[in-house]
């Protein structure tokens, strides 16, 4: 793998993002893709010696397109300025739990669970969450799981969702708008001997949660 091809690119497309220097520059774009594509293929078959159920998913259907939707948007520059995977073993689009991989110079991340669940499926996760709360803090409150991933959550409720006692010992897990975690990666983390097997060793923490969650998630798929 050569990772610097990524993070070279990356850095060049932030100073430059305009349609006229990537036309320009379409080849190193497409080796940079290809890459993340190497990247994502190693990872996926380390991630499969504790998942199977990701064993046959591909790196091309992982990735996401590198134009930016501009229209409603007030930032108009024409590409995103970072390669992002979520290796799903329902699919990108689905709101299964998976593992997402992040490169972008100065902002890469290692990440997983599920963005934007209907509300539907947030209740049922929140009520789950609830009903097992001892199972859930033996997950996300364990030193192996919390050194990578220190905060479940992105986005939270101001108050305690409807349904659920305001004064409730452990509400900070029920007032996430989304249950997801992220662990957050220097660039150069990226380019260790040992990427891999330090990339498996944290996602396989994540994958307790993961598993956690998709209980409830996977009635709603």
């Amino acid at each position: 793998m050569n990772i610097p091809v990524i993070f070279d690119f990356l850095k060049d497309l932030s100073g430059n993002n305009n349609r006229e220097w990537f036309n320009a520059n379409r080849d190193r774009y497409e080796q940079a893709r290809e890459e993340f594509e190497h990247l994502l293929s190693s990872i996926i078959s380390r991630i499969s010696l504790f998942d199977e159920s990701i064993c046959n998913v591909e790196a091309k259907d992982c990735t996401y397109r590198i134009y930016r939707d501009t229209r409603f948007s007030q930032d108009k520059t024409p590409y995103k300025t970072h390669f992002g995977g979520y290796i799903n073993a329902h699919g990108k689009k689905s709101d299964h739990c998976g593992y997402y991989v992040h490169i972008q110079p100065g902002n890469c991340l290692l990440a997983g669970g599920s963005y934007c669940l209907p509300h539907k499926t947030l209740k049922a996760v929140r009520q789950s969450v609830y009903d097992n709360m001892d199972e859930f803090r033996e997950i996300v409150e364990d030193p192996s799981f919390k050194q990578y991933f220190p905060t479940i959550g992105e986005t939270f409720l101001k108050t305690a969702p409807k349904g659920f006692p305001k004064d409730y010992e452990y509400i900070q897990y029920l007032k996430c708008k989304d249950y997801t975690c992220c662990c957050y990666k220097a660039d150069d983390f990226f380019i260790r001997t040992d990427l891999l097997e330090q990339t498996g060793y944290i996602f396989k923490q994540l994958k307790r949660f993961a598993d956690f969650l998709n209980y409830t998630i996977d009635d709603f798929e």
